[in-house]
């Protein structure tokens, strides 16, 4: 005879086994990447991704207390991956900088030559909300400030004459890309960023 604790036991397993459905939180925060990011912020409403979501209005104002703070989360998890790929890219090529930054650019150009490349969501943010207290440009300007810093030490570790020029250029040609990966998808400048890249570095290594 099997006893009540064994079947308890064995309810317990299974359920801690089983997939967890998603939490309403994840849901939102899923919807709100996606459709933040393809559409706009401004252009998506809290009524839009509760019902993308399945999820009722309330129970999206007890995780988030209004949709600035939504966006300024959504921008915090992009920010998060944003990162992530530039570190990637660093550790993949130790002590070398150079390889480092063309590593990453060809990486950025790859992703604007694809058919939803909608840009980078930190600099569209940004573009989106000129009020510099707005809690979504304080995470995109945040996000661009420390990138210009990166981009200019790694211009550094490379030996630049110039570290700070090159790494302005670094930053200009990664947000042109993206801004032009908008527009001419497949066959656009993004094709030459690697090697533009290269050039620019070479350029003030001589």
């Amino acid at each position: 005879m099997v006893d009540a604790e064994s079947i308890d036991a064995a309810s317990d397993s299974k359920r801690a086994d089983a997939p967890q459905a998603p939490r309403a939180v994840d849901k939102i925060l899923g919807v709100a990447r996606e459709l933040f990011y393809r559409k706009g912020i401004r252009a998506i409403g809290v009524d839009e991704i509760v019902r993308r979501a399945g999820v009722t209005k309330p129970s999206l104002y007890r995780s988030f207390s209004s949709k600035d703070e939504l966006a300024a989360t959504y921008l915090e998890n992009y920010e998060r991956e944003f990162w992530k790929r530039f570190e990637e890219a660093v550790a993949a090529h130790p002590g070398d900088a150079r390889a480092q930054i063309i590593a990453y650019m060809t990486g950025v150009a790859a992703r604007a030559l694809k058919q939803d490349h909608r840009g980078c969501g930190l600099s569209n943010a940004a573009v989106e909300y000129p009020e510099i207290d707005h809690p979504a440009r304080r995470v995109s300007e945040a996000n661009k400030r420390q990138l210009r810093k990166r981009f200019r030490e790694k211009a550094a570790e490379m030996g630049a004459a110039d570290a700070d020029a090159l790494g302005d250029g670094l930053l200009l040609l990664f947000e042109g890309t993206h801004i032009s990966g908008q527009l001419f998808r497949d066959d656009g400048p993004a094709v030459s960023l690697a090697a533009n890249t290269e050039r620019l570095i070479d350029s003030f290594l001589r």
